[in-house]
């Protein structure tokens, strides 16, 4: 899922990535690495701080790798996950906001910016 901004973004790439986060294990799994930081985590500290582990915790990583979101990368004998697409969630969410108040007479600023 690599795009410019949300207005390249397609509905169908969007719901595929909505998709990959419609659970709340990935969503607690992504979450943690991206408080994690680009060093990421080893597989068995994800699992620990997510409170999933196991095969679970693979499948789930499998999901958020295939859809652009994280990495992993073998590093001596630990596994290494990583938070890798920063802008492509803020893209995601930028793509949710992008027409906010189009049908509207009025838009209050705090919907857009919070």
């Amino acid at each position: 899922m690599k795009h410019e901004s949300p207005y390249d973004l397609s509905l169908e790439v969007a719901a595929s990535t909505f998709a990959a986060l419609g659970s709340e294990q990935r969503l607690s799994v992504l979450r943690c690495l991206v408080r994690a930081g680009e060093q990421g985590l080893s597989i068995g500290e994800l699992g620990k701080r997510s409170g999933i582990s196991g095969s679970t915790l693979t499948h789930h990583m499998k999901i958020l790798t295939q859809a652009g979101l994280t990495t992993q990368m073998k590093q001596g004998r630990s596994i290494i996950c990583a938070a890798v697409a920063y802008q492509e969630l803020r893209t995601l969410s930028e793509f949710l906001l992008k027409e906010c108040c189009a049908d509207s007479t009025t838009c209050p600023e705090d919907h857009i910016h919070g």
